[in-house]
């Protein structure tokens, strides 16, 4: 059994469609440890404000069926893959780890290199899994996220009641 830790975002029905994921993940993969939801603006784009948090379980699945799982989880939930790489987005998990894997599996480069660069994925880290290190790196989640210039992305923790 592989531990795994997933970024989850939306910010097209926002609080439906986190909720259906966390449903659908706790469905397929049991206990979940679930960091505390955060929003913040939208990267790359002008859109509406995200809603942002980190799960994390433990899965016998592959990097690639993972992946397969979190894209239907996606579509379910009205995922469309047409429009741009940066924009409005009703549900986006991504594989940030996979035990301390480090490199390119079935597609996915582990760790997932947003842990790092975006200030949504580093401080819901930094809920779940403060003392442990990001593979690949000598650091705690803790320590980056105490290194991180926390002006460059604003976010705030939200309300949000789930199970």
């Amino acid at each position: 059994m592989a531990y795994v830790y997933v970024s989850i975002g939306s910010n097209i029905g926002r609080y439906r469609h986190i909720t259906s994921a966390l449903d659908a993940l706790q469905h397929q993969f049991g206990e979940l440890s679930v960091s505390k939801v955060y929003e913040s603006e939208a990267v790359g784009f002008e859109g509406d404000n995200f809603l942002n948090l980190v799960a994390g379980f433990k899965t016998d699945k592959s990097v690639g069926e993972l992946s397969v799982v979190l894209r239907q989880i996606e579509d379910d939930n009205g995922r469309l893959r047409d429009g741009p790489k940066f924009g409005p987005r009703t549900l986006d998990i991504d594989i940030l780890t996979y035990d301390d894997v480090v490199g390119e599996v079935d597609g996915v480069v582990l760790p997932r290199d947003e842990i790092t660069k975006n200030a949504f994925v580093l401080l819901p880290m930094t809920d779940v899994a403060p003392e442990k290190k990001c593979p690949g790196l000598d650091k705690t989640y803790q320590q980056l996220w105490r290194q991180y210039d926390q002006s460059i992305q604003k976010l705030w923790v939200v309300d949000f009641d789930w199970p």
